[in-house]
């Protein structure tokens, strides 16, 4: 990947001038995607690994503050619709790995370990490709197997609590058949609408004070147990899920994004953010075209705009923080598991396509799937390091003969 940013393309320069508020109307509209659609996984992870009602809120407001900020430098430094996100792919394995050796503590000595490492893949090249070496069916299948309890949320929810579930699940399938891109946040409004209605009904009360958002930081401790088990997975869903496919993504667009530059703001950004809750922040890689594609501005020389305009409407969006953790904390049971499952079904059908689109590699794909799905922990290492560990062995295993003939 190059170090040095292209020139933004041409395409469209041609285009009978936009005015300028379409690029800021589309960063808007990325900034609220995002956010809206995946906040649920965010929230359901950082409270798997331990980590309060408060410290949650205040995880939020930092990875928005963060991913907000870096979407603003890097966008308007190099001209292009660059935007940054959250991990979505990390909370999974979050939520998949849950309480890890040393607590909340240890969990944001491995958020900064995982910064430490992003920063590493910057500064030194070798690491990323030794990432590269890892085959995308195994990383994948990783994933795969991390998503596979989350999104069997909204099928056991709806047995659980069909009154409150069933409702979030057709207003999601209706937002896929008319209004694809607003599909999981619709869901989360009809989830709101449910909660509105379970607070009415059972007389529970918020106090307005915890509606504040605020920063809660939180000296980091380091185990074995979460370095191996919590930051390598974090790492490596981040950089395989996230960071090179969003460089795909701006490249179909026409745009080279700086890799260096990039991945030392998104580790910065990592940094700052883990002793206040942030698990990680990255490229953004499907919501990176809301940015980036035509429809943001024909001129494609202007759209770097919409790439300012998400990282500023990411900021504002983190003072919702408090109040989007205390309306989870209010809900029925199972319907924000239920949201963040639907939020990652597409990510669950992209991953086990992946997985399993090469038949040479599918056994190893499957091993590791299964491993990663059984949710097993050894020695206090989570489930996801042992799914890669047994994928690499079985392919080892199965190529040694083939590679020497």
């Amino acid at each position: 990947m190059s170090d040095a940013a292209d020139s933004p393309p041409d395409a469209g320069a041609t285009e009978p001038r936009a005015p300028l508020s379409r690029p800021i109307v589309a960063g808007i509209v990325t900034a609220l995607v995002g956010v809206t659609s995946s906040f649920a996984v965010v929230l359901t992870g950082l409270d798997a690994v331990g980590a309060t009602p408060a410290q949650a809120a205040s995880g939020l407001l930092a990875l928005c503050l963060t991913m907000g900020a870096a979407s603003i430098l890097i966008a308007w430094r190099y001209r292009m619709p660059i935007t940054v996100a959250w991990s979505t792919p990390g909370a999974a394995v979050l939520a998949a790995t849950g309480s890890v050796e040393g607590g909340w503590p240890a969990a944001v000595g491995a958020f900064l370990v995982t910064a430490g490492l992003i920063l590493l893949t910057a500064l030194w090249p070798q690491l990323g490709r030794l990432i590269a070496r890892i085959p995308p069916s195994i990383a994948q299948a990783m994933l795969a197997g991390v998503l596979l309890p989350l999104c069997l949320a909204p099928v056991t929810g709806i047995v659980a609590d069909p009154w409150a579930v069933a409702p979030v699940v057709i207003v999601w399938l209706l937002g896929v058949r008319f209004a694809p891109r607003w599909a999981v946040p619709l869901a989360f409004v009809a989830a709101a609408v449910v909660v509105g209605v379970h607070v009415v009904t059972t007389g529970a009360s918020i106090d307005p004070g915890v509606l504040i958002p605020r920063l809660d930081f939180t000296v980091p401790t380091l185990t074995l147990g979460a370095v191996v088990g919590l930051a390598l997975p974090l790492f490596l869903v981040t950089m395989a899920s996230q960071n090179v496919p969003g460089v795909a993504i701006m490249r179909s667009f026409g745009y080279e994004v700086p890799w260096r530059p990039a991945m030392l703001v998104t580790g910065v950004g990592t940094a700052l953010g883990a002793t206040a809750g942030g698990h990680a922040i990255n490229l953004a890689a499907i919501s990176a075209a809301l940015a980036a594609a035509p429809d943001a501005d024909p001129d494609a020389r202007r759209r770097w705009v919409a790439g300012v305009s998400t990282g500023a409407s990411g900021i504002v969006l983190g003072g919702l923080s408090a109040a989007l953790v205390a309306l989870v904390v209010v809900a029925p049971e199972a319907v924000i598991p239920a949201v963040a499952g639907i939020a990652l079904f597409a990510a669950f059908g992209s991953a086990v396509q992946q997985a399993i689109d090469d038949p040479g590699e599918r056994l190893p794909a499957v091993v590791t799937f299964l491993v990663a799905a059984s949710g097993v922990a050894i020695a206090g290492v989570s489930a996801a390091f042992w799914a890669l560990a047994a994928g690499l062995v079985v392919r080892e295993v199965l190529h040694v003969g083939r590679r020497r003939t």
